[in-house]
């Protein structure tokens, strides 16, 4: 296991050691690097305090993008040990190598996160991430491995399989999405099995948005508790940050690997602790591929440290910058829609906004579940006025709610998808 700083000053002389390296090897050693900071006027030596981070450029997944497959690494690619990618659903993947050293670290920050949550040496913890180039499996397969559990690498799908071994291998601990998660749940109460009974005490839950009314659901259908997982592959994957499973108040960062910022999404100025933005990383220690000031395009707020007072709290993500629709000049979070639809009884945590221009005005429909097949129309049309009037009340935004028989929306193995935009389709 790896060993942190235990105070602030510390972690701060720390951080501006490693910031002082990690700006210089980027620069000395990816020519992407090189270039923006030439272009901004600004050389590795100028940095002296950490605030003076603001005055380099940031990096943007279109940088990587670019630079597609290695040409962000800035070690020889015989020293990259192994390679993880996005989908490049949206065009080309993103690429992201690791040195032997940069596995090394990841899996200390994710040994570190799990001990965070709960886990311990010795506990069956069961990862449902997917493998593969997704970071998520392989990222909490080491980190758990790290600390001296028994790993069960099941990776997604397979739903009926995933509740077998779930009841024949016991785990203490699991490591999914949220959603797919509600699924298992699910099929666990459509085999006669109450997830109240089973041996899991401990989810922890990343790769999507999730809210405090999720985290409730989760809770009071099972007995586990149900903690936050933070990381991305730019930056790393899994383990850039993890809530206490103590506390439960959102996630502290490893900030002696991970350099924090919050910025206004528009002007790209830094936003002081307390006030919401776009969260911005660089990294400390990474040596296959540093990222300087990656926006990350989540929106959060920096927060004083609780049960690790040394790093400082990122708040639950609240959304994400591409993922905000604007529906008649309101701003709309996915996450929004969610925390009101599991306050309506009869509905089921799934959900889907559909974005639609039938005319010249865009109209946003959320198409739902209900709980039971033998909900009456009546019914059905109640628990879609009362979920219509909650979201024009709290959110100001009018919504047409489509309550759909269980089972009807499609179920996701990874993240969620929570928007259908049909606007094109006219």
């Amino acid at each position: 296991m790896d060993t942190v700083v235990s105070t602030v000053e510390e972690l701060r002389a720390l951080q501006l050691d490693r910031l002082r390296w990690s700006l210089a090897h980027a620069y000395e050693n990816v020519p992407h690097y090189r270039k923006a900071f030439d272009d901004a006027g600004v050389h590795p030596d100028d940095l002296r305090e950490l605030s003076d981070l603001a005055r380099f450029p940031f990096t943007a997944k279109a940088d990587l993008r670019d630079n597609y497959p290695f040409g962000m690494f800035a070690v020889p690619r015989e020293q990259v040990v192994r390679v993880h990618a996005s989908s490049g659903t949206t065009g080309r993947p993103t690429v992201v190598g690791y040195t032997k050293d940069d596995i090394d670290t990841w899996a200390d920050v994710m040994a570190r996160s799990i001990e965070s949550a709960g886990g311990r040496p010795g506990d069956v913890l069961h990862v449902v991430y997917g493998y593969g180039l997704f970071t998520g499996g392989l990222g909490a397969h080491y980190g758990a491995e790290r600390l001296g559990c028994t790993v069960v690498p099941i990776s997604g799908g397979m739903t009926e399989r995933q509740v077998q071994l779930i009841v024949d291998f016991r785990p203490r601990v699991i490591m999914v999405t949220p959603s797919y998660f509600l699924a298992i749940l699910d099929e666990m109460e459509a085999q006669g099995i109450d997830p109240k009974d089973t041996s899991l005490e401990i989810g922890i839950f990343g790769a999507e948005p999730w809210t405090e009314a999720m985290r409730e659901e989760v809770q009071r259908r099972s007995n586990i508790r149900a903690v936050d997982i933070y990381g991305l592959s730019e930056v790393m994957g899994p383990g850039v940050s993890q809530e206490s499973g103590e506390t439960q108040d959102g996630l502290h960062i490893w900030e002696d690997h991970f350099y924090p910022e919050v910025v206004d999404p528009i002007t790209g100025e830094v936003l002081p602790d307390g006030e919401e933005g776009e969260l911005v990383f660089t990294s400390l220690t990474k040596q296959a591929m540093p990222v300087v000031r990656y926006r990350t395009r989540d929106l959060t707020t920096l927060l004083p440290g609780t049960a690790h007072p040394q790093f400082r709290r990122m708040a639950k993500i609240t959304g994400r910058t591409d993922d905000m629709m604007i529906v008649r000049g309101v701003n709309v979070f996915p996450s929004q829609v969610e925390e009101h639809l599991l306050t309506i009884e009869g509905l089921t945590p799934h959900y889907l906004c559909v974005l639609t221009r039938p005319g010249r005005m865009d109209e946003l429909t959320v198409q739902v579940e209900a709980a039971s097949a033998s909900s009456t129309p009546e019914q059905r049309a109640g628990m879609a006025r009362d979920l219509a009037a909650r979201i024009k009340h709290r959110i100001g935004v009018t919504v047409r709610v489509e309550v759909l028989d269980p089972h009807s929306l499609e179920r996701s193995l990874g993240k969620a998808k929570r928007i259908s935009d049909q606007r094109h389709l006219r």
